[in-house]
């Protein structure tokens, strides 16, 4: 499976974006989804993860209560929705695929991503 990220942008301190996560000649249904982000000079990090039945699992205890998972499985597509976001969370954004039905507890990137989508907070 090959996903792709998108819906990145700049935006304000405090501000919000969609990103969307889909694939192309695969359905996802099967899949959990991880988003993960990378920020220039530091390691992968995960953020989210979506079981096959919409399970969250959180891997960021500073995107609780900001970031939120879900998947439409009507549209192949996973979407991680930022809220309130600050300049930390300047990274490229990735998602992943898993072939276990549940997201694990530690993270791990998974497979297919592709180059990801830049999110840049800044004023």
């Amino acid at each position: 499976v090959q996903l792709q990220a998108s819906g990145g942008g700049l935006v304000q301190p405090g501000g919000s974006l969609r990103l969307s996560c889909a694939a192309s000649g695969s359905t996802l249904n099967d899949y959990s989804i991880i988003w993960f982000r990378q920020a220039p000079g530091k390691e992968r990090e995960g953020v989210w993860c979506i079981s096959t039945t919409g399970r969250a699992t959180s891997y960021r205890y500073s995107a609780k209560g900001r970031f939120t998972i879900s998947r439409d499985n009507a549209k192949n597509t996973i979407y991680l929705q930022m809220n309130n976001l600050k300049p930390e969370d300047t990274a490229v954004y990735y998602c992943g695929a898993s072939a276990r039905s549940q997201c694990t507890t530690y993270f791990t990137p998974g497979l297919g991503w592709g180059q990801g989508t830049q999110v840049t907070v800044s004023s």
